[in-house]
């Protein structure tokens, strides 16, 4: 279930470490949950306790803030008081809580396009960037690069197939996971598999990686949950930052975040090899040139 935390001391907590909560909150132990409880219900008296105080004021051992610190991205507790005590920065969150038939036109537009923006920031923002080096540099020196993904996911793969294959590399995408697997079964070390799930839960997905891992192919998860079963099943991780509140659906703003990061991918793979990448190019324009009035 999403964390709850009142406007109030949403505007005390720090937008990065919101960020990184929700996309933890739901994989974290039941002690770990009652030190994250009081950072979201008690971010003033956090930011200034002892990790004793704090310990005794949440029900749960002095350990348990130190691994949730960690969970969190920070060395330890001290680190996460810290941060904590910097507050929001003046910065509020553009993340919408749903949209009415109250809502003016205006408004509707607003609140989907900030979405998106808030996605983008905090997805750059969250990136770790020696994954994404790693991801760059084995995408660069495969033989055949695979994306998969179901539902919407499977439309971003299908544009990342599109990107790459315009420029002759050699690339496959199907939104049916029997052709996944079958793909993938082909494939060698030294092969790329790029996996899209917001969620990082999907069934067919998580297969298709387990199964690719058996090739020696490398697993590029792109994904909003960092303890995720794709994540834990995957050689380079990818993370976005797209959340959005009492909204039910599929939500255009973790696709952009997703489309924006194989956007990335591929323009990086292009400079890495642009002799041969910028004559399939070239190949692939004349032949579209056909369909041109």
């Amino acid at each position: 279930m999403p964390i709850r935390i009142s406007e109030q001391n949403a505007e005390l907590i720090p937008h990065s470490i919101l960020v990184k909560l929700k996309a933890i909150y739901d994989s974290l132990k039941t002690a770990e949950k009652k030190a994250a409880d009081l950072l979201l219900d008690r971010p003033e008296f956090f930011s200034q306790a002892t990790i004793v105080e704090a310990a005794e004021a949440a029900g749960c051992s002095e350990a348990t803030f130190v691994r949730l610190a960690r969970k969190l991205g920070y060395s330890g507790y001290p680190e996460l008081k810290t941060s904590l005590g910097k507050g929001r920065e003046g910065k509020t969150t553009a993340l919408y809580e749903g949209i009415t038939e109250e809502d003016s036109y205006d408004s509707v537009i607003n609140k989907v396009f900030k979405t998106s923006i808030q996605a983008l920031e905090d997805t750059l923002n969250v990136i770790d960037k020696n994954e994404y080096k790693k991801a760059v540099e084995a995408i660069s020196n495969s033989g055949k690069i695979v994306l998969c993904g179901v539902g919407d996911a499977a439309n971003v793969a299908f544009s990342g197939f599109q990107k790459f294959i315009r420029a002759g590399a050699c690339v496959y995408a199907s939104a049916d996971p029997d052709i996944q697997l079958i793909t993938v079964s082909h494939l060698n070390k030294g092969d790329v598999v790029i996996a899209i799930s917001h969620s990082g839960r999907t069934k067919s997905v998580v297969d298709v990686v387990k199964y690719s891992r058996v090739t020696g192919a490398t697993v590029i998860s792109i994904t909003n949950y960092p303890i995720s079963p794709l994540a834990k099943n995957s050689d380079i991780v990818l993370l976005t930052a797209a959340f959005t509140e009492h909204v039910k659906g599929e939500v255009m703003s973790k696709r952009v975040a997703e489309l924006c990061l194989l956007e990335s991918l591929f323009v990086n793979v292009l400079l890495n090899k642009r002799d041969s990448f910028i004559e399939g190019l070239s190949k692939s324009n004349a032949a579209l040139d056909v369909n041109k009035l």
